[in-house]
């Protein structure tokens, strides 16, 4: 019996890398198309449906505060500026007053990982996150799920 790939998203562990949070969430490589880490950012995110993609803008600028760019354009992914692209892994760092945000991608022989870091810029800005971290926690599984299942 095949199993259901959205089993197969999980967290794992992360190095909070000097960061005040960080989680990460991964599939196995197994059986995965291909892709490079900004196709699979692009598919997660840009993927995503079109009034999921407005709940989640809508956080990231009205709750968050972030500076995103375009949401379409070969230098930011759904508005999230492009800080390192190569063959291993893609960064998206976006910037606000309250807090300093990237989301990693990296795909390796083993797994396909997605990591999130923030760096609250103040006490304000730590309880912020800790208040939309629980929507994170759902959102980017359901996310990545559905751009692995779409890709697949």
């Amino acid at each position: 019996m095949p199993t259901s790939r959205a089993r197969l998203v999980r967290r794992v562990a992360v190095d909070p890398a000097g960061a005040h949070y960080a989680s990460a969430f991964a599939v196995p490589a197994v059986d995965l198309p291909p892709l490079t880490p900004e196709d699979w950012a692009r598919g997660t995110l840009e993927g995503a449906p079109a009034a999921m993609r407005w709940f989640v803008r809508a956080g990231w600028l009205g709750v968050l505060g972030l500076r995103l760019g375009p949401r379409s354009s070969a230098q930011h992914v759904l508005g999230w500026p492009v800080a390192v692209s190569g063959p291993d892994g893609i960064t998206l760092e976006a910037h606000s007053p309250l807090l300093t945000a990237r989301n990693v991608v990296s795909v390796d022989g083993d797994a396909l990982v997605w990591a999130t870091y923030v760096h609250g810029e103040s006490r304000r800005g730590r309880a912020v996150w800790a208040a939309a971290a629980p929507l994170h926690h759902l959102i980017i599984p359901f996310l990545l799920d559905r751009a692995v299942r779409r890709a697949s």
